[in-house]
């Protein structure tokens, strides 16, 4: 899709070199009976630049390519005016980039919210020396639960402050609803409770995204189309619930390091599962921790999360998210693959998948 737009921004904008030609004399422009004098030509050829500029900005994945191309569809707009008769059907071309144009600023403005406030926490996350998690940090901890900590490789480690994290997969809101294919970012701050969630979807192939944003038990979810039409958008306490039992999960599953917390309270244990409890801001949250003989944890089951229904409202739902491909992924052993599932009253829903491909800790960018 972006090959076929930049493929319309440069064929239009070498359109314009017949404008620059004319003026100048070069070559028979029959398709321009107006005279355009040499000061009109340049102006031409301006327009060309810069919608050559748009084009190439936007094949090299920058996302300021919009200023240029703005730039380029006003010259072009002022330009096909002036000689109207002969050039009105380039106005379509610059109406399909100025929508391209609105898409891109609407993308960028919103994920710029979700980059600020975690460039915010990013500078305020700061710490000179780096304390290690040792043996005797994880020795009062459940057996099962040690022997995770292990095997993915924290001990002898820096103690997790933040993580940021980098998924791809797919989503869907029910079992009747198609799946989307999906990239991801998140930002997890322990000290601060908060976690920062952006998704990139396509439903129908249009651009769908998602922020997630979850501050010390306050929480909201916010979906846009094009970044621009709201679709789904929930706050509230179920919200504060549900993603205080998120943050937990994303400790257990993604920096299991962190789980020497003094928030977390150890309730009952067996040989390969555990339950425990997480309190954050008065908020309670359990849940069970399935491990393995290998000692890798292999799902988290919470009856405290919330699922949203159209009909219904927000219904409390036994949550789970199996993991697998337990890997070398950035020097940590980790689940590569995850699973997310309501298990509703008719039987259980898989709404998302999700390949881990990049996680970073204590990062300061």
């Amino acid at each position: 899709m972006k090959i076929v737009f930049a493929l319309l921004v440069f064929i239009h904008g070498a359109i314009h070199l017949m404008g620059f030609a004319k003026a100048f004399g070069y070559g028979n422009m029959e398709q321009l009976t107006m005279q355009i004098s040499k000061p009109m030509g340049l102006l031409w050829f301006l327009a060309f630049v810069l919608f050559m500029l748009s084009g190439t900005v936007l094949l090299s994945k920058t996302e300021w390519w919009y200023i240029p191309a703005m730039l380029a569809v006003v010259l072009s707009t002022v330009l096909v005016i002036m000689v109207w008769k002969e050039a009105k059907f380039a106005t379509i071309a610059n109406v399909i980039i100025l929508a391209g144009i609105i898409l891109t600023y609407a993308t960028a403005s919103y994920k710029g919210r979700y980059l600020s406030e975690v460039g915010t926490l990013l500078s305020q996350d700061i710490q000179s020396s780096q304390q290690v998690l040792t043996e005797s940090d994880i020795d009062r901890l459940p057996e099962a639960v040690q022997k995770y900590i292990r095997y993915t490789g924290f001990v002898g480690k820096p103690v997790v402050r933040n993580f940021r994290v980098v998924f791809e997969g797919k989503i869907r809101k029910n079992e009747q609803s198609p799946w989307m294919p999906l990239t991801s970012e998140q930002y997890n701050f322990l000290n601060n409770s908060v976690r920062l969630f952006f998704l990139n979807a396509t439903m129908k192939g249009l651009p769908v995204a998602g922020f997630h944003s979850f501050r010390n038990g306050e929480a909201f979810m916010d979906i846009r189309l094009l970044s621009l039409i709201k679709v789904q958008y929930e706050k509230g306490r179920e919200m504060g619930i549900s993603e205080t039992v998120t943050f937990f999960n994303d400790m257990c599953c993604l920096a299991p390091g962190a789980l020497t917390d003094k928030r977390i309270k150890w309730l009952e244990t067996d040989k390969l599962k555990v339950k425990a409890e997480f309190t954050n801001n008065h908020i309670t949250v359990s849940a069970w921790l399935y491990f393995n003989e290998k000692g890798e944890l292999v799902n988290f089951v919470s009856d405290n999360r919330y699922a949203y229904d159209a009909e219904l409202g927000m219904l409390q739902l036994p949550w789970s998210t199996p993991l697998s491909d337990y890997r070398m992924i950035d020097g940590y052993r980790l689940a590569g693959r995850a699973e997310t599932i309501y298990n509703y009253p008719a039987g259980p829903c898989s709404y998302g998948n999700f390949n881990l491909k990049h996680v970073a800790y204590n990062t300061t960018r």
